[in-house]
């Protein structure tokens, strides 16, 4: 089962994976407000989190990771690239979205990384709360960005379901104009990572409606380029999503 939900004032999707109900739970990328959410879900379905994935350090994905994980003792996973991030925050934001959350905040706020964290890398296999997952390193929107991939066996006609982050949305990509980001490094990993995956992958993105590979690569206009091996198409810009 997954259950998802967008949370906070960046609208982020936060997803609660389990085998069934009753049993040990996964979260993702549990954003600014999306404590209440995880709660009402791990109540309702009898979960237990033990732990907290996060496909990149943006503020929008991992503010709740701390009290999340030291609420249910849940270990939590992260690039290396973007661990720094979990201490400073800003560091990974617009000038924009800075102001924005010092009038969240209303002064001086100081952040801590979970009693728990483990880095994550390229191709990693792990085995939580009985699924399967895969990380791709997915640099481009961050340094550190990742996919979680895992074996969707709920619906034939799904291989797969890939926890996409903010490297792919519905129609677009993730923006590349924040500290860490690099436009070139994202067409590569789009073309390294997202094309050769089968068509029945389901994408759940950070932000917005799912999607899947299938859609994505037959009207995504970044994902066109590259199959044309024109990935360099003038007047082509992401549509910003999250931070």
């Amino acid at each position: 089962m997954i259950a998802g939900f967008p949370a906070g004032p960046w609208g982020t999707n936060c997803y609660v994976v389990a085998t069934a109900p009753g049993a040990e739970c996964v979260v993702v990328d549990p954003g600014k407000d999306a404590a209440p959410g995880i709660a009402e879900i791990v109540r309702e379905q009898r979960l237990k989190p033990v732990s907290v994935l996060l496909t990149h350090g943006h503020l929008d994905h991992m503010w709740s990771v701390a009290p999340v994980a030291g609420t249910y003792d849940a270990t939590a996973w992260i690039h290396p690239g973007d661990r720094h991030l979990l201490t400073d925050p800003l560091a990974g934001m617009s000038s924009d979205s800075t102001a924005m959350v010092g009038s969240m905040l209303g002064g001086d706020y100081r952040w801590a990384e979970p009693d728990d964290v483990r880095e994550l890398g390229d191709g990693q296999a792990l085995e939580l709360a009985g699924v399967s997952f895969v990380v791709d390193h997915t640099p481009g929107h961050t340094e550190g960005s990742v996919t979680f991939r895992a074996p969707y066996p709920d619906v034939a006609e799904v291989s797969e379901v890939l926890f996409a982050g903010d490297l792919l949305f519905a129609g677009s990509i993730g923006r590349t104009d924040l500290p860490g980001g690099d436009h070139a490094t994202m067409l590569r990993t789009l073309a390294a990572k997202v094309l050769p995956l089968a068509d029945d992958v389901v994408v759940l993105p950070g932000h917005g409606e799912q999607t899947s590979i299938g859609r994505e690569r037959a009207t995504n206009p970044y994902l066109l380029d590259l199959q044309d091996q024109d990935p360099q198409r003038p007047g082509a810009d992401p549509v910003t999503r999250g931070l």
